[in-house]
Parts: C-alpha cells; sequence; structure tokens
C-alpha cells in the first residue's frame, strides 16, 4: 500500500566485504547483523516497532520516524551498535569478522509496495556506498564500524556537541557520486580520536574544515601570505641563513626595526 511522501531520519547499514564470502558465511552474517541491529535498538530506548528497516541482502535500509531525536541516532544508536559488534568480535573467527559501514541523512521519503523511494533515500545509500568511507574503515583496521552523516545532519546535529555526541571526532568527507555530483559529508570511527585513511582533510579556524578541492577532496591546508610591508601577516617555516630567523606562526611589523624578509614554504599553492 502506497504511503504519502513524508520526512523521516534515514538509515543505511552495510557489511564490509559481504559479497567476498562464501554462501553460508553471508546467512550466518546477515542473521549476525539482525541480531546486532536489535539488539542496538533496544539499548538505544529506539521504538523498534515504530522503525522500518528494509533488506537489502548485505545490509538494512532503516527509515525512523520524525519525531524520534537524531541526538540518539548519531549517539547512544551508534555507540550501542559498536558495542554489540565487539561482542560478537569475541566469539567470531576471522572468516566471520563482521564490521559496518553505516550513514545517517534525512528527508522526504515514500512507501510503496515494494519499499522506499526518495532522493533522501538515495542520498543515504551514497553516503554508506562511498569509496572515501570504505576506504576509512579498510585504515582503521581494529575498529568495528566507521559512521558518516550528511552535511545536513553535522550542522544541525553533530556540530553542536550534544551530550553523547564529540564533533571534534568528525572529518569532512566531500566525494563525487558517479553521476558526478558532489556530496559533503562527516564521517567517524567510534572509539578513534580521529577518523584515519582521509589524507587530505584541511583544518581551519575551528579545526574542521570543509573546503573542497575541484576534484571534492577535502582541499589541503594553504598558508597565508606574509606581508612584508611593515602589516601583520602569517608566514611557516624559517628564514635561510644570513636573514634574521622567526619560527613563530605571526610576524608582527615591530618585531625587528628596519626592513624584514619572510620566507614561506608550503606544498600547497599561496593565493595572491
Amino acid at each position: 500500500m502506497s504511503g504519502e511522501a513524508a520526512h523521516h531520519w534515514i538509515v543505511v547499514l552495510d557489511i564490509e566485504n559481504f559479497s567476498s564470502r562464501p554462501d553460508p558465511i553471508q546467512r550466518s552474517l546477515r542473521a549476525a547483523m539482525y541480531e546486532v541491529l536489535g539488539e542496538a535498538l533496544l539499548q538505544a530506548g529506539l521504538p523498534v516497532d515504530g522503525v522500518v528497516t528494509e533488506d537489502r541482502g548485505d545490509g538494512v535500509l532503516m527509515i525512523v520516524p520524525a519525531t524520534v531525536s537524531p541526538i540518539v541516532l548519531a549517539g547512544p544508536f551508534v555507540r550501542a551498535l559498536d558495542d554489540e559488534l565487539r561482542q560478537k568480535a569475541v566469539v567470531h573467527s576471522p572468516a566471520h569478522a563482521m564490521r559496518f559501514r553505516v550513514a545517517l541523512h534525512q528527508g522526504i521519503a515514500a512507501r510503496d509496495r515494494e519499499g522506499w523511494s526518495g532522493d533522501a533515500v538515495n542520498t543515504a545509500c551514497r553516503l554508506v556506498d562511498a569509496g572515501p568511507l570504505r576506504k576509512v574503515l579498510a585504515a582503521a583496521a581494529s575498529s568495528r564500524m566507521v559512521f558518516v552523516v550528511s552535511d545536513e545532519i553535522y550542522r544541525a546535529v553533530v556540530r553542536h556537541g550534544h551530550r553523547s555526541i564529540d564533533p571534534a571526532a568528525y572529518l569532512p568527507m566531500p566525494f563525487h557520486t558517479k553521476h558526478g555530483e558532489l556530496i559533503g559529508s562527516w564521517v567517524t570511527v567510534p572509539g578513534c580520536p580521529a577518523p584515519p585513511g582521509l589524507g587530505g582533510a584541511s583544518s581551519g579556524p575551528s579545526g574542521r574544515d570543509g573546503r573542497t578541492g575541484q576534484d571534492g577532496a577535502a582541499a589541503e591546508p594553504r598558508a597565508t601570505r606574509a606581508d612584508t610591508g611593515g602589516q601583520e601577516g602569517t608566514a611557516t617555516g624559517r628564514q635561510p641563513a644570513g636573514g634574521a630567523g622567526i619560527s613563530v606562526g605571526t610576524v608582527h611589523g615591530d618585531v625587528f626595526q628596519g626592513d624584514k624578509t619572510v620566507t614561506v614554504h608550503t606544498t600547497g599553492p599561496v593565493r595572491p
């Protein structure tokens, strides 16, 4: 039966390297996945009857009512998933290792006889399938899961630092879809101070900067051109031999009298 399109929180969960396992292992992993998901919902206090799940073979699409707090989804629910995966890891063999990629988005979705659809559902699936997200989980070899949120969720929920959420543990992960669309997202690895494997992430005044280059990767940090005319400027590196050396990040016009020479060392472009 078709339903009216309405706002929902959208969670997508996938098992890492699922299709590379033998059929018996895949069946066992699916059973374990639903056990972990069910326990995590209970532990986080989420309304199990109100959360709609749609099977995706190697994962699950979850449609969560808008009445549920997204703080619970991004905080206690993610922690509960990680805790349940830790319990499974104690008894699972290496061949049966189970790690998750989990994405959280929001938007309008509608239900028909076969399932759920909407651009928000498509975006959530693109988040969980993103190549950079797979690389983060591969780099976090000792972790059990990676969690990515859309830029909308980051701005509305994560960045405010609610009691159960640490925004400092997130880094920007912009990426291009196969259709060339640039999607902004933020990623964290539970238990890690920062997600590994991003490489190109840049830091801004707050320590987290979502600027992107033309290729969709996070921009490299830029050095700021120093002003040699007696005004305050910023610079990195040291003076070469023969000049007055200074290693601080800011050069003030009254540090020395007379003419000043500042050498800027940078691995990226410097805007004039």
